[in-house]
């Protein structure tokens, strides 16, 4: 397994995804707006990934705040958060991490001295990661445990894997967990264009684990389930509606009509912290634009004709009727959906 980033006491270590596979290159970010820049150009990428980039990023710029109160702080603390918030609209781990932090100092650091809120906020940091990694393994035990039969063939989508969380994967916790009962014949990997997530660091991550795949271009899944046999579709998610409805990087959706078409089912492997239950369905979540340059250009090359105009959604809303199941860390969510989430979270509330 991979790790995305490495917290110091003053810095945070990133390696930098926008090399691989080729070169391993990591960056040095010691203050908080290198951290959001790294999240914007995606150095750093993947919803819980990005979420634990931010909680550091918050840490470092309090330890180097010269404020001695929090009361001389908190107005810097709060536009820190707009500014990270503003990285990666869609992923809403994001989000929930920066409202976690932002209750944990409404609470805390009134009473407390500077270096002791900057302790609760390393604390929140790093437990946030711990918290991730344990999760993502959950995820894979019950999403191994959600399929029948030996020797799978696996299609997914993008990377979820060590790169996009703390270090096993959600999706590809997933197929990490069916690998080490033995039970994956094949991965077929979306390259994921524009940025190729997929055929760039999915197929990084599994080649160094040994599980066999290959890379089909997004737009010959269609081919692959109607001549070879594909056993299931799993993909990560950056944003889940309270009716299932769900926001993953752009080409999920097509993937999961041509899957319904198929009879391929296809699940999500997302944890709780992706879900929003304040958002009520897919129409409501924020689809960010990046650059048309990333799909007019690739690697510094033009592949288009210059002056070319390009639309760019970096991610879809996958409609709640085709996904067959949610995976999470506290098991395997089904239709209806609504319903199924709204029993979940009170659950979960009810045992906090």
């Amino acid at each position: 397994m991979f790790t995305a980033m490495t917290f110091q006491d003053n810095h945070l270590r990133l390696i930098d995804q926008r090399h691989l596979p080729h070169q391993e290159v990591w960056v040095q970010a010691e203050h908080l707006h290198q951290i959001a820049e790294a999240i914007e150009n995606m150095t750093v990428r993947g919803a819980p990934a990005i979420a634990t980039a931010a909680a550091f990023a918050l840490v470092l710029d309090a330890q180097q705040a010269k404020a001695k109160a929090w009361a001389d702080y908190a107005a810097d603390f709060d536009r820190n958060c707009e500014r990270l918030h503003a990285t990666r609209p869609t992923a809403v781990n994001l989000a929930n991490a920066l409202r976690s932090v932002k209750a944990l100092a409404a609470k805390f650091a009134p009473q407390q001295t500077m270096q002791v809120t900057v302790e609760k906020l390393l604390t929140f940091a790093k437990e946030l990661e711990h918290a991730d990694l344990t999760t993502c393994r959950a995820i894979g035990q019950h999403g191994a445990a959600a399929q029948q039969g030996q020797k799978l063939r696996v299609m997914t989508h993008c990377n979820t894997g060590s790169l996009a969380t703390a270090g096993y994967g959600t999706a590809l916790g997933v197929i990490r967990a069916l690998h080490s009962e033995g039970r994956v014949e094949h991965v077929y990997v979306d390259e994921t264009r524009p940025y190729l997530q997929g055929s760039r660091l999915t197929a990084f991550e599994l080649q160094a684990e040994g599980i066999p795949y290959s890379i089909q271009t997004d737009s010959a899944a269609a081919y692959l389930m109607r001549y070879e046999h594909v056993d299931f579709v799993v993909v990560g998610a950056d944003r889940i509606a309270a009716n299932g409805d769900t926001a993953n990087k752009v080409g999920t959706y097509s993937l999961a009509i041509v899957a319904k078409h198929h009879g391929v089912p296809f699940y999500v492997a997302a944890p709780l912290s992706t879900f929003d239950l304040k958002t009520p369905d897919g129409e409501a979540i924020p689809i960010e634009m990046r650059s048309p340059l990333e799909v007019t250009q690739h690697a510094g090359h033009a592949v288009a004709p210059y002056g070319a105009d390009a639309r760019n959604p970096s991610f879809d809303v996958t409609p709640a009727e085709l996904i067959a199941g949610i995976i999470t860390e506290h098991g395997v969510i089904r239709p209806p959906f609504t319903e199924s989430i709204r029993k979940l979270f009170t659950k979960m509330k009810s045992e906090s």
